[in-house]
């Protein structure tokens, strides 16, 4: 006689399996370094700086 499977066990692990592959596709699609954003507020912070000094006073 195969031995018993515990259902709560299998079913929290196929449930487990299903969220790490929805936290990869998370990943790829809004997943961003500390690196890369650091470097894009550096850039837009920048751009700022220099759209403010072609401005002409009225």
């Amino acid at each position: 006689m195969p031995d018993p499977i515990n259902l709560n066990r299998f079913r929290k692990s196929r449930v487990k399996a299903e969220d790490k592959v929805r936290a990869a596709e998370n990943r790829v699609a809004f997943g961003r370094t500390r690196a890369e954003k650091s470097l894009a507020d550096a850039r837009r912070e920048k751009a700022d700086r220099e759209l403010d000094a072609k401005k002409r006073e009225d």
